[in-house]
């Protein structure tokens, strides 16, 4: 029932996805304490190399990702985003194998950096990354105001805001782009907003209306709660029922249907019903970048009509595609149709 409906979908128009481009760095380490314990020991000397660390640069930033990923999938988007000449020539690269599938508005300007570091912690792998934001800092609504840009949004089938918390004028942009695609799903992931959670809170207030999607992961979800003055939804040890009860607390507060992914499995909730769908379980070799696979998926979902389960499912099969290989690289849609007839 999922792949008909997905072997159904037509995109009339595209997705918009918009702002932020960075040129990642991911850094796998063993484990923290031994990266820390050889700078120490480099710093008593002098200075000098830590060799044999796996590293590996990709191109990065959640809206390229998604709209690389979606784009993967089949889907044809515009990307809205900034970089300066070589970051310029690393996105036209990377997205020509897409053709006329994909439009390109990348404004002139200076993309974002960031490393990643992966190392365990408490059982699992997890990534911790410093950046540095460039002009993403900045992309307000002027980045889309040319008459060719109001013409692409206007017959967008969707427009995803991303990373709103790297953008002091994330607010202005989501209210800019939703108001000029009136006929399109209104999609916002905000990122990691912990030092600005009382700001977003009070911009979900704002665009509440024009929202159709909020997505978070487990971070951003308490950190929104801690916002709300709700108490702590997941916290450091969660299951199932706390996941599907989140997702539900937040759509009810903010009054915005919510999707909320998580490491063992996704939920969804219009602030009266709730889903849960478990994630497939899966080795993960690469962690950075997997939400956005996660979103793009689930956007497809919406315009394919997928009930809230399948949807989440198909999100989900989707994602643990790209975590299990090493390379960084989102699935097409067939290895999606496989792994779904496998595990449904």
């Amino acid at each position: 029932m999922i792949i008909d409906k997905l072997k159904q979908l037509h995109i009339l128009g595209s997705i918009a996805v918009m702002p932020d481009f960075f040129v990642d760095r991911v850094i796998r380490l063993e484990s923290k304490e031994k990266l820390a314990s050889a700078f120490e020991e480099k710093a008593k000397n002098g200075g000098g190399s830590v060799r044999g660390v796996p590293t590996m640069d990709i191109r990065g930033g959640n809206a390229v990702n998604v709209a690389y990923a979606l784009a993967k999938l089949g889907a044809k988007v515009t990307l809205f985003t900034v970089a300066d000449d070589i970051g310029s020539a690393m996105i036209r690269q990377a997205f020509s194998q897409f053709g006329d599938k994909a439009t390109l508005r990348i404004a002139p300007g200076r993309h974002g950096c960031t490393t990643a570091f992966e190392f365990p912690h408490d059982g699992s792998r997890v990534n911790v990354m410093v950046s540095d934001i460039g002009d993403n800092a900045s992309y307000g609504p002027d980045r889309v105001a040319s008459k060719d840009d109001q013409a692409l949004l206007k017959n967008a089938d969707a427009v995803m805001v991303l990373n709103w918390a790297s953008n002091q004028k994330g607010t202005e942009l989501a209210e800019h782009a939703f108001k000029s695609s009136p006929s399109a799903i209104h999609f916002l992931d905000p990122a990691d907003i912990s030092t600005r959670k009382t700001e977003f809170r009070d911009a979900l207030f704002k665009i509440s209306g024009m929202t159709d999607c909020l997505s978070v992961n487990e971070n951003e979800c308490d950190h929104l709660a801690n916002a709300l003055g709700l108490d702590a939804l997941l916290g450091a040890s969660y299951g199932a029922d706390d996941v599907k009860k989140a997702a539900g607390k937040i759509a009810e507060s903010v009054g915005i249907t919510t999707d909320l992914h998580t490491r063992i499995g996704s939920a969804w909730s219009n602030g009266k019903e709730a889903e849960f769908v478990h994630a497939v379980k899966v080795e993960p070799k690469i962690l950075t970048g997997a939400g956005d696979v996660w979103d793009a998926a689930d956007m497809l979902g919406y315009i394919a009509g997928l009930d809230p389960r399948e949807r989440l499912l198909f999100a989900n099969a989707a994602a643990s595609l790209y975590v299990r290989e090493p390379t960084g690289e989102p699935p097409a849609m067939n290895k999606v149709y496989e792994l779904i007839e496998r595990v449904q």
